[in-house]
């Protein structure tokens, strides 16, 4: 959070100067490719790498294994998404360079956290005795999970769930705040306990998740937060949301000063900017 910091007050660092620094995307993205793009770049480095899985050799069938040994050869770090749970941590033992996680199927996104907590510490002014509103898609989405997570390192955090049952955060992550002896509560409907909330993090209904359309059909809209539910909210709270959107936020809360996920996006530079300068032992 310290290195973040640093970054948003002094971007253009050329840390990287004379590295090369690779982007595996065989997943969409928009923010998390070209947030580390502009970090890899504001510190000097170069990118090699592809936004498209259907471009390189995994299309003639190469393994992932054989992509990352490859790569390897090439760079000095690789940043990689991939649709499937756990292929971070595979690729980060099979490879002779560091490799950061940017989102592993339904699984986790680190790097999406990190700036997910220094929005909030900006916004807040602390990480403990955070009460936070996680409300969509539960299940599937990987920000929320690895939010958890990290949040439950810090002091006295509240949890609320808001979620239909299809969609309810798993199992295991609720039986990880169990044994933490952590407080949550699990909610069907945005009702006005929202006016409790420090932070209200918004997810999309994630399509690609779903191997039934018409299952998403039924859940795609079920949550939609609109300028006139911010009514009696506190004057401090935040709204976050790691984008795209899609129907989870009407527009007319864009202008409100609740909402922050523009803003939190443009933090993502920072963050990743400090991440790799950490990981690779410049800052």
């Amino acid at each position: 959070m310290d290195l973040a910091a640093d970054f948003e007050n002094n971007p253009n660092q050329k840390l990287l100067r004379g590295k090369v620094v690779a982007t595996l995307f065989f997943e969409p993205s928009t923010r998390t490719r070209l947030s580390f793009e502009t970090a890899i770049n504001r510190l000097g480095g170069r990118i090699i790498g592809f936004s498209d899985s259907s471009s390189s050799s995994v299309s003639k069938g190469e393994t992932l294994h054989d992509t990352i040994r490859m790569v390897s050869n090439y760079a000095d770090l690789i940043v990689m998404r991939h649709p499937l749970e756990g292929s971070a941590r595979y690729a980060s033992q099979v490879a002779s360079v560091p490799v950061i996680n940017a989102g592993d199927g339904a699984n986790q996104h680190p790097s999406q956290t990190l700036l997910d907590m220094y929005s909030i510490i900006k916004t807040q002014g602390r990480l403990d005795n955070i009460n936070i509103f996680m409300v969509g898609d539960l299940k599937y989405g990987r920000t929320v999970h690895s939010l958890l997570q990290a949040l439950s390192e810090f002091k006295n955090p509240i949890f609320n769930f808001i979620a239909p049952p299809k969609l309810a955060m798993p199992m295991e992550y609720k039986r990880f705040l169990d044994q933490k002896g952590i407080k949550y509560f699990e909610h069907t409907e945005i009702t006005d306990i929202i006016s409790e909330a420090d932070i209200i993090y918004m997810t999309r209904v994630q399509k690609e998740r779903f191997s039934d359309p018409m299952e998403y059909e039924k859940v795609k809209n079920v949550y939609i937060l609109r300028n006139k539910m911010l009514t009696n909210t506190k004057p401090t709270m935040k709204i976050l949301h790691p984008l795209p959107r899609v129907n989870e936020i009407h527009t007319d809360v864009d202008n409100n000063p609740h909402a922050y996920y523009f803003t939190q996006a443009k933090n993502g530079v920072f963050t990743r900017q400090a991440i790799i300068s950490h990981i690779m032992g410049l800052k």
